[in-house]
């Protein structure tokens, strides 16, 4: 059976992400641009980069190299398409990330953005073991109660994301993270108007 993400059209997903109800795509995209400067690194790799929101932030003359990956090729061709002024810098992989043989290449920062509740913690921690990262930055949704999907008019959309949704929370993450010998460095959240929050959280390997 296909990767649910295959079947979702790039710009239903955008559309729905920055609603002013939800409010992710703004959120990320200011969530990103702290990741990419929090630490003295010369790569990225950006797991689940869809269009490539928030790489309007990179500064080739500091980040020399970015990789982005994703499971969903026409995504990567939008994201290509978008940031042509990048094409020396920027590298697209399409990969599903839950393959028990994933290579990918080494990147010293590697961000997660709500990616690891599509495939769990122990496909993560595969993931980070492949890219030997020195950083990890990871953002994860926290619910107040409701479903994980905000309501939307694109709501439907989304429908077969419960076939890989994983419960992921905090605890959990850093307690994976720890196993395979990444320590947490901080955290820090931030409040969507529809009362979740994303929370993000930095380890150091």
């Amino acid at each position: 059976m296909s990767n649910p993400w295959t079947d979702i059209d790039l710009d239903d997903y955008e559309k729905h992400m920055s609603l002013d109800s939800v409010f992710q795509l703004q959120a990320m995209n200011r969530i990103m641009k702290e990741q990419f400067y929090a630490y003295p690194v010369g790569s990225v790799q950006i797991l689940g980069v869809a269009g490539g929101n928030g790489l309007e932030h990179i500064d080739s003359r500091v980040i020399k190299s970015v990789c982005g990956v994703d499971v969903n090729e026409k995504y990567l061709t939008a994201c290509r398409a978008r940031y042509p002024q990048m094409k020396d810098v920027l590298t697209t992989i399409c990969a599903d990330l839950t393959d028990d043989d994933l290579q990918l290449p080494h990147s010293d920062l590697l961000i997660a953005n709500i990616l690891v509740e599509y495939i769990g913690y122990r496909c993560f921690q595969n993931v980070v073991r492949a890219v030997a990262p020195r950083y990890v930055s990871c953002v994860i949704q926290i619910n107040t109660g409701e479903e994980f999907v905000s309501d939307s008019p694109y709501l439907h959309v989304f429908d077969r994301l419960n076939e890989v949704h994983c419960l992921v929370g905090d605890s959990g993450l850093t307690d994976a993270m720890d196993r395979i010998g990444y320590r947490r460095l901080c955290s820090a959240e931030y409040g969507l108007p529809n009362g979740k929050a994303l929370l993000r959280i930095d380890y150091a390997g």
